[in-house]
């Protein structure tokens, strides 16, 4: 799907364009989202540039992310789509600067375009250039990547509390361990994924600073570019942050499940010792021989059962003395 976006007074209005239309020249952002071969052919001759294939998006080397062919700058970024749901994904999202054009091409739908198609809906300059719009872009992708992240900070701190908690019930224990190391493997898994787009981002906008001469950044652009920086650099400070964080409360989480069994097989180990000394008493007045004096005896069968009780729990009591339960 190809969406058109050409400016209107104070706003940016979309087109979609349909099959046999032309593409307006006072567009400034051509959207190219899951695109067929005619809309990327049409791209390519209004905007006069090549535009990548999926398979060369997805390739991780540098020189094949960020570069300027024919005039035109071609960048290749991860972003988090579907961070909302229990399934969250990175997607490759290519934008090229030619003139004062802005192409991107997706093959998903990453919340900051939708946020910067409404804020540029709503309001934007009457000379707005794709560059503008890039910049739109990467401060929305920045401001997704922290909101992603405080969640993830907030569900982290929940974890802690639930794994650090003094009262802990018994029944359905391994139940609770369960769903916390569910939870923390998901928040893991997440937290890598918005360190790998804000890696990404980062070379990015490292890229675009780098070519400030050729594209001739007004100076609040380059300050804004300077910004962005330092946020993806705290940024990422954070993920690295919440990654160790995670890793602590796995390794805690894994040392309450050790001490859990270890109680256990301990209780087990008790009830064997303290079963020892009756099951001695008995075998010994269950073997067979003629002369046993205690079996002629009135109360030497109560006596046995009191010798074997009394040999229980002398056991019980010396373990709780020397306090090993």
């Amino acid at each position: 799907m190809l969406t058109v976006y050409v400016p209107r007074e104070t706003t940016l209005e979309p087109h979609h364009w349909e099959s046999g239309e032309g593409i307006p020249e006072a567009a400034v952002w051509l959207d190219l989202l899951n695109p067929t071969l005619e809309e990327d052919k049409l791209v390519e001759r209004l905007v006069g540039v090549a535009i990548p294939t999926r398979e060369e998006m997805q390739e991780i080397e540098i020189s094949s992310r960020l570069y300027v062919e024919n005039g035109a700058r071609y960048m290749t970024a991860t972003l988090m789509s579907q961070s909302d749901t229990p399934s969250p994904v990175t997607t490759a999202v290519s934008f090229i600067l030619a003139g004062q054009r802005l192409v991107t091409v997706r093959y998903d739908e990453p919340r900051p375009f939708a946020m910067t198609r409404h804020k540029l809906g709503r309001s934007c300059p009457a000379n707005v250039t794709g560059q503008a719009v890039l910049m739109d872009l990467l401060d929305a992708v920045i401001d997704r990547n922290a909101d992603i992240l405080e969640r993830i900070g907030v569900e982290v701190d929940q974890v802690s509390r639930r794994i650090f908690e003094q009262r802990r019930s018994r029944g359905g224990s391994s139940r609770v361990y369960q769903g916390i190391l569910f939870t923390l493997g998901r928040k893991g898994d997440l937290t890598s994924k918005v360190r790998e787009s804000l890696v990404s981002i980062g070379r990015l906008v490292l890229f675009l600073a780098h070519e400030d001469d050729g594209l001739r950044w007004p100076k609040e652009t380059r300050a804004q570019l300077k910004t962005m920086q330092r946020d993806v650099q705290s940024l990422s400070d954070h993920t690295n942050f919440l990654s160790n964080k995670i890793t602590f409360l796995l390794d805690a989480m894994v040392g309450l499940v050790s001490i859990e069994q270890n109680n256990i097989i301990k209780l087990f180990s008790v009830v064997a010792v303290v079963m020892m000394p009756p099951t001695l008493v008995a075998s010994i007045y269950g073997m067979n021989f003629e002369f046993m004096p205690e079996l002629k005896t009135v109360y030497g069968y109560p006596a046995a059962l009191i010798a074997m009780v009394f040999s229980a729990i002398l056991p019980y009591a010396y373990f709780r003395w020397k306090k090993w339960l």
